[in-house]
């Protein structure tokens, strides 16, 4: 997998070279880490050191863990380790450090990811799931007017509370984004892989700053379908996310912010609300829809995309796709059949099954006199995306983010990888960054092997006959809980 990558042909040739050649190239230094995290060790470089020495004989003569040298056989010190990861992290960062990677460190995380994706799981599907998770640095915050911090690029940032009523906390240290593979939404399950990552620093927005490593999947030739967000993504400047991924030819599925929900300003007398254009005589009850709690039964769920159904009907379709600058053109829904409105004498033959218009604005706004409208690409530009928000397709569409949140909770696992505080003692954000990097190279191994173990499993039972196996799911009553309980 590294020598498909490259990364380690390319970070030997750029390191400096000394008067004596080093015994431990960058090559073996990666194998080290990969190993040590595949054996489920912390990112310390004494592990790193360990895994190497614990190799077989062989194995450690061709990497170089144990050279011959004048006096004799000589095996590779914790010193020789640390010289050379300082010599790679320092030619990874950026000469004046900003909190963001450099050119080098993202070529170099995007390379070993993407070598780690097989071609078979990399041509099932498109669409890709994102979030961000803190990464705390192992370092003391600063206390000012008395030490800095032993990590400079490290910032104080928000995240999610654990306790009781406690919405966020402050942690020092970075944010962690991920790009992870999901299925499409009528295709084959796939492989949850992660295809991209960064980490950048606190102080800096993580939204904007992963939107290059998308722009570079899209680059190298990858199609990029669905994008799929939460409301933290949502809710920002149309110029820092939506606009960018759109105009690399992604398809966004994004849960909107509550300030971004609702009626939001017109445009040529139509209304603007959830990223569409409605007639301007959409009754306001359903223009304020908003989406599901977790807890609705199904009943509500059936009443809520009966009102999601009857919304589209004073939804502004589209007529053709959009052109290279982003422009469309949409048509009233009295034209398109839709609905029936006293402006359209020819959608008053239409079935009564259809909403009726029954008080038409008095003077008539653009959208009204006019069959279609071009609009261009600031409308809703930041709201805009692939299913009507909030309907039953949308809703579907959008519960495949989840994936992205379970590649979290895989590197945050205490029986195997926990990149919690202490994991890595390195200080840097690209020390830090390879060995993230490196991290989730490995839990895509894992990710592949259980499921190809899955699929070889359901094409057993398929040859012997039997249907795909189910999740068994234990009912526990109430009597059987009491029972449970009164026991010793």
């Amino acid at each position: 997998m590294l020598d498909a990558s490259g990364v380690a042909e390319a970070l030997e040739a750029s390191l400096p070279k000394g008067v004596r050649a080093r015994q431990l190239s960058a090559r073996t230094l990666l194998v080290g880490m990969l190993v040590a995290l595949a054996e489920g060790r912390p990112a310390q470089l004494t592990r790193v050191l360990g895994s190497l020495s614990a190799l077989p004989e062989a194995d450690q003569a061709r990497l170089g863990v144990m050279a011959h040298w004048r006096s004799g056989p000589h095996a590779l010190s914790y010193r020789q380790v640390e010289h050379t990861a300082r010599l790679v992290s320092t030619v990874l960062a950026k000469a004046s450090p900003d909190g963001q990677a450099s050119a080098a460190l993202a070529g170099f995380g995007a390379a070993l990811l993407e070598a780690s994706v097989p071609d078979w799981a990399r041509s099932r599907s498109a669409s890709l799931a994102v979030d961000w998770t803190d990464m705390e640095s192992f370092a003391c915050p600063p206390v000012p007017d008395v030490r800095p911090s032993a990590d400079p690029e490290a910032s104080w940032g928000h995240r999610r509370g654990n306790g009781p009523g406690q919405k966020d906390e402050l942690f020092f240290g970075y944010y962690l984004s991920a790009a992870t593979m999901v299925n499409e939404e009528t295709g084959p399950d796939v492989a949850e892989l992660v295809r991209r990552a960064t980490l950048s620093s606190c102080h800096v927005d993580p939204v904007p700053a992963f939107v290059p490593a998308l722009a570079d999947l899209a680059s190298s030739g990858v199609a990029l379908g669905d994008v799929l967000a939460d409301s933290g993504y949502a809710h920002r400047v149309a110029e820092h996310w939506a606009l960018p991924l759109r105009a690399v030819g992604a398809q966004l599925v994004t849960d909107l912010h509550p300030a971004d929900r609702g009626p939001r300003g017109t445009f040529a007398g139509a209304t603007c609300c959830n990223g569409n254009l409605y007639c301007p005589a959409t009754p306001p009850t359903l223009l304020g829809l908003v989406p599901l709690s977790r807890g609705a039964s199904a009943q509500e769920a059936a009443d809520h995309d009966q009102r999601t159904a009857e919304l589209a009907h004073y939804k502004m379709a589209r007529v053709g796709a959009e052109d290279k600058d982003g422009y469309c053109r949409v048509a009233c829904p009295a034209v398109l059949g839709k609905l029936r409105c006293p402006r359209r004498p020819a959608s008053m033959t239409l079935s009564h099954a259809r909403p009726t218009v029954l008080a038409p604005p008095q003077h008539q706004p653009t959208c009204c006199m006019q069959k279609t409208l071009t609009v261009p690409a600031s409308v809703n530009a930041k709201t805009s995306q692939k299913h009507d928000y909030p309907s039953a397709a949308w809703r579907a569409s959008y519960a495949r983010r989840t994936a992205v949140e379970r590649s979290y909770s895989t590197i945050k696992d205490p029986a195997s990888n926990d990149i919690s505080r202490g994991w890595c003692r390195l200080m840097g954000l690209s020390a830090i960054t390879v060995f993230v990097t490196c991290c989730l190279v490995v839990r895509n191994w894992r990710v592949l092997d259980a499921f190809e173990a899955r699929e070889a499993d359901d094409v057993r039972r398929a040859a012997a006959g039997l249907g795909p196996r189910r999740r068994k799911r234990r009912r526990r009553g109430l009597a059987e809980l009491v029972s449970a309980g009164a026991g010793p």
